[in-house]
């Protein structure tokens, strides 16, 4: 199961995530980002409250950071715990992703 709750503050998107991202759930977040809202350029992504993420959570993250690094946009990731990082880590994912 995974909860999302979104705040946008004029051109940044932030969505705390709480629960896993895995095949059943990352269309739940793919689809809260794609499409983006026009005004927005920087999304920023909770991770206080994830303790697991698949292949298809990654995929998701990877597709959103491409999108939007062809329209000058960033994202970035907070209070990633060790357990992701280790994800990230392991995946390559650490010298793509901004962690805040």
């Amino acid at each position: 199961m995974l909860n999302l709750e979104e705040k946008q503050e004029e051109s940044q998107l932030t969505i705390v995530l709480d629960g896993r991202i895995d095949t059943s759930t990352a269309p739940l977040l793919q689809a809260a980002v794609d499409p983006l809202p026009p005004a927005v350029n920087h999304v920023v992504l909770d991770f206080a409250k994830v303790d697991y993420i698949s292949s298809a959570g990654l995929r998701v993250l990877l597709n959103l950071e491409q999108n939007l690094e062809e329209t000058d946009g960033k994202l970035e990731l907070s209070h990633v715990s060790d357990l992701i990082r280790d994800v990230f880590d392991i995946t390559g994912f650490l010298d793509i992703l901004t962690l805040i």
